[in-house]
């Protein structure tokens, strides 16, 4: 008949095993280097490059309404202000819709009806 493990014994081979489950279920996963700003930019970019758009569309108003502001144009600055809440709508559209689309590819991508 053969010894029985002691306590020790027992959790020692627990925690290895564990340890092999563990390996074997993060297995999948690709080691990369980690993002750079720069890096998850240019892709965030790439994924929905209407937002940018929308985003320098907005700076750009505003920008040219403070302007008008100082300059003491009401009426650029009013036209201006009406062009930057525009934009800002637009942004939002373009985000909303990029959420969606990434929705719509992930289903697909899992082989579901659409």
């Amino acid at each position: 008949m053969a010894p029985q493990p002691t306590e020790e014994e027992k959790a020692t081979g627990d925690s290895i095993s564990q340890q092999k489950q563990m390996d074997e279920f993060f297995e999948w996963a690709a080691t990369r280097e980690p993002e750079t700003m720069t890096g998850k930019l240019k892709r965030k970019v790439k994924e929905n490059p209407l937002v940018p758009v929308g985003a320098l569309c907005t700076i750009g108003a505003l920008s040219y309404g403070l302007f008008s502001f100082v300059r003491g144009d009401q009426k650029m600055q009013q036209y201006m202000m009406r062009a930057r809440v525009a934009a800002q709508g637009g942004t939002l559209m373009a985000v909303v819709a990029g959420v969606f689309y990434m929705l719509y590819q992930e289903r697909q991508a899992k082989g579901g009806k659409t």
